[in-house]
């Protein structure tokens, strides 16, 4: 039976990349829409360019922490194969401790940012910056959330699959 950390991360995994994915999909409609308005019918809303941003900001950050418990994120373990067993435990403590504090700091300080600019709207969309925004601090959360629970383990080697 899974411990109780592996069950937290799995659903963790799994509904951040399904909202991440879900995003992706909107994104791509709107993209879409955009294309078709804009060189098929004359001209595209304003709105669609904006939207298409957020919305690519906000799968990549919801999707970050999944990645990076997966080790698919971009980093060079060649130090980390070549170092003794003792010297890599610690390698990879100080990876994780500097990846929480990190996720911890980034949520902080765009949290702090994305209320710093509720005075303003977006330019296309007509909303609060903030609603958009708020993707920021729930990402590097999000971040955070899976890292803690990931603990000091080594991180999984990505694997080249057969075709």
């Amino acid at each position: 039976m899974p411990s109780l950390s592996a069950r937290v991360l799995g659903f963790s995994r799994r509904v951040s990349l399904t909202v991440a994915g879900s995003l992706l999909l909107l994104d791509l409609a709107i993209i879409l829409f955009g294309v078709f308005m804009r060189y098929l019918a004359g001209g595209a809303p304003i709105w669609t360019d904006e939207l298409a941003r957020y919305l690519i900001i906000g799968s990549v950050l919801l999707a970050a922490g999944a990645v990076w418990i997966e080790g698919g994120h971009m980093r060079v373990a060649l130090i980390e194969r070549l170092l003794p067993v003792p010297l890599r435990r610690l390698l990879n403590l100080y990876q994780w401790l500097l990846t929480l504090g990190i996720a911890i700091a980034a949520t902080l300080f765009s949290y702090r940012y994305a209320l710093s600019v509720s005075m303003f709207t977006s330019q296309g969309l007509g909303v609060s910056r903030t609603v958009p925004m708020m993707a920021l601090p729930v990402g590097f959360a999000l971040l955070a959330w899976q890292a803690l629970w990931h603990g000091p383990a080594p991180l999984r080697e990505p694997t080249e699959e057969a075709t």
